[in-house]
């Protein structure tokens, strides 16, 4: 068995300086979006500037044949609760050592990976740096 850790570095977003409370939900998605580990939650963001939040955290997960989904959350006071604003994905043919960036898309989270919609034109991603570990 592969293990798996991806950290978490930043996220850029237009608006990044004005999401309250940001975390990243992590999961493992086969074809039909069913999830095959626990879904995990980051703690919420270290710092924000600019155009980018930071979180600086590393996510252990096992190898599996299946997509690994990030969904970008932050808390709405007007509304009171946690809201999904975008969210992006690898497939397992990108899990490689080293840096990736990946394209964010528009909410809602499509797990089966049917009607992706990018978020933005600009280029604006998610940065994540991979390591693999061998049982």
């Amino acid at each position: 068995m592969t293990l798996l850790t991806i950290r978490i570095e930043k996220i850029g977003l237009k608006d990044a300086r004005q999401c309250i409370d940001p975390y990243i939900t992590v999961s493992v998605r086969d074809l039909n979006g069913i999830d095959l580990t626990p879904v995990q939650d980051t703690p919420v963001a270290s710092r924000k500037e600019d155009t980018y939040v930071h979180f600086n955290v590393d996510i252990e997960l096992q190898n599996h044949s299946a997509a690994i989904f990030f969904e970008f959350k932050h808390y709405k006071p007007k509304k009171r609760f946690n809201s999904t604003k975008c969210f992006a994905f690898m497939e397992m043919d990108e899990i490689k050592p080293g840096p990736i960036v990946i394209e964010l898309y528009k909410k809602p989270t499509d797990f089966k990976r049917k009607k992706l919609q990018l978020l933005t034109k600009k280029p604006l991603y998610l940065h994540l740096h991979q390591t693999l570990h061998k049982e």
